[in-house]
């Protein structure tokens, strides 16, 4: 085992020692020492009631005759970071998480892993963390939240960012708005659409790394802690087999998570965590990959924020299983993957139910005939750019507009609720993507003030930055090159007419190149906004949004 290089022979008496120490017997450091990692802490939400699933986790380990030890870690609130510096540093945060389980899990020499996230950079770096070191490691996350109610409908986070535009668009008064932000996220959980933070716990579902039901059952549900407890004794499982975290995360079973991704509509956010992840199993991914899967695995799920339904919805119609199953049915996903429960995926979705038409519909009658994502080439995109389609409205999938052209998020969400943006806009956000930021700021609020202002089905928006999840509309992120790397979106004008073409994939700009090279040789070397500590050199080291953003 590996805790043997901190446990065995006469050279680890200090060792023992230090562990005796902490309380432990012989018989427990005789057995198999389980790190379980938890992001909890006070100040996040969707993090609040982590500390009790970890003591369940711990149970789980305990009964399976295994020595668990907890440690934190950190996390960012990407809706208590928004639209202020504090965002910058979300995206950051991914690379010191994925660096911090590293850190102790070979300082430490645990057997296996838990890993306890919920919320969005938290899961994919604790992930990468373990792909990295290549152990045994389930993933177990909080769970979502669920949704909360105004005037008879039911809300999230979501709400009350688009309710900001509504309010100042004169459709919605202050004093409704505070109302709907009094009661829009009703209690712990991740937010309760089809955001980051559930996509990508949906997603370790399908990449074999976390147990059925680690994505959809609610934050508040006693199955969630059922489900903790059987994550603990599936990590034991785990290491008596010698099954490693690159066992079930392999080629097929990456496959299977963008089926999923596509099916469930899942944020844009995960065409930079699922590249991260490749990475570090040690697999090749193409961006441009997405969009042939894409046009083959219809959109069959739609959940807020481009349809009315919720997590918990999701949950009761069988979760990311049935996806599964639906899917497989028409073999979009291959059952032979190996899962955390230390069998094949086909196991799995022999308990799954049946397609209820309702929440999840049949491959035959999707929601649409393509997948959530798409990915957008062109003169603009050069290395691609991407778009929730499936959250676009059908008035915006081709759009041709002027340019309006801002050098920050600060600046655009300015001139958005300023009332300057007008019908057949394209609004343009640069020197936000992973370098510029530095970063890679999601917004949020600028989409959500676009759709509250009313002009959703008539403004674009496009961004070398990124959105969050909860972003709906014809907004286009991830631009590559971005623009302090002196990408063509750097290159822009205000009046520029921006051609968007999401059936087509493309993405360009009517401007000779004659033109262009004029504007490239007056172009001013990007100052970086950010001289100091981590976020310099994040900069630095980061690469391409197309390539997941991971650090060289």
């Amino acid at each position: 085992m590996r805790s043997d290089k901190m446990t065995k022979g006469a050279a680890r008496a200090p060792h023992r020692g230090l562990l005796r120490a902490l309380g432990l017997t012989d018989r427990e450091m005789e057995r198999p020492l389980i790190g379980v990692a938890s992001a909890w802490n006070e100040i996040i939400p969707g993090h609040v009631h982590l500390d009790k699933l970890a003591e369940a986790v711990c149970a789980g380990v305990r009964l399976a005759g295994g020595t668990p030890f907890r440690f934190g870690g950190i996390g960012v609130c990407d809706g208590l970071a928004m639209n202020h510096v504090g965002m910058k540093y979300s995206l950051m945060s991914r690379e010191i998480i994925a660096d911090s389980i590293e850190i102790m899990a070979t300082a430490h020499p645990f057997d296996g892993l838990v890993l306890i996230p919920n919320c969005d950079k938290i899961t994919p770096g604790m992930m990468m963390g373990a792909l990295r070191l290549n152990i045994p490691a389930v993933l177990l996350s909080g769970g979502p939240m669920l949704p909360g109610r105004f005037k008879g409908k039911n809300t999230d986070l979501i709400s009350i960012f688009e309710g900001v535009g509504a309010q100042a668009a004169g459709r919605m008064s202050e004093g409704e708005l505070e109302a709907l932000a009094a009661g829009a996220c009703p209690g712990p959980g991740s937010c309760a659409g089809m955001f980051t933070a559930n996509s990508m716990n949906c997603l370790a579902e399908a990449l074999g790394l976390a147990l059925p039901g680690n994505g959809t059952i609610p934050a508040v549900s006693s199955a969630r802690l059922r489900l903790a407890k059987m994550s603990g004794e599936a990590v034991m499982n785990l290491v008596e087999r010698g099954i490693k975290a690159r066992d079930l995360a392999t080629a097929t079973a990456f496959q299977n998570a963008l089926a999923v991704d596509l099916a469930l509509g899942c944020s844009t956010n995960t065409t930079l965590h699922v590249p991260a992840l490749a990475h570090e199993a040690g697999l090749p991914f193409d961006l441009g990959s997405i969009n042939e899967l894409s046009r083959r695995v219809p959109h069959l799920v739609s959940l807020s924020p481009g349809g009315a339904h919720h997590l918990v919805e999701l949950d009761e119609a069988g979760g990311v299983m049935a996806v599964m199953k639906e899917l497989a049915r028409a073999s979009l996903v291959d059952t032979l993957a190996l899962t955390a429960t230390g069998r094949p995926l086909a196991e799995s979705l022999r308990a799954a139910p049946d397609a209820d038409g309702r929440i999840l519909r049949q491959v035959a009658k999707p929601y649409h005939r393509e997948g959530g994502l798409a990915v957008l080439y062109g003169r603009l995109a050069p290395d691609g750019a991407v778009v929730k389609q499936s959250a676009v409205a059908d008035s915006m999938m081709k759009h041709s507009g002027p340019a309006r052209v801002f050098d920050s998020e600060e600046e655009g969400t300015e001139a958005i609720l300023g009332g300057r943006i007008k019908a057949g806009d394209v609004v343009v956000i640069r020197y936000e993507g992973p370098k510029g930021g530095p970063g890679m700021q999601e917004m949020l609020t600028p989409t959500a003030a676009i759709m509250g202002l009313g002009l959703g089905g008539e403004v674009a928006l496009i961004t070398d930055g990124r959105f969050s999840g909860g972003s709906r509309g014809a907004v286009i992120g991830h631009i590559s090159p971005e623009a302090a790397e002196g990408g063509p979106i750097a290159l822009l004008e205000e009046g520029d007419i921006i051609d968007i073409n999401i059936p087509g994939r493309t993405l360009s700009f009517r401007v000779e190149e004659a033109e262009l090279e004029k504007r490239r040789a007056r172009l001013k070397a990007f100052e970086p906004r950010i001289k100091s500590g981590y976020a310099a050199r994040y900069a630095r080291l980061v690469s391409s949004g197309a390539k997941g953003a991971v650090m060289g």
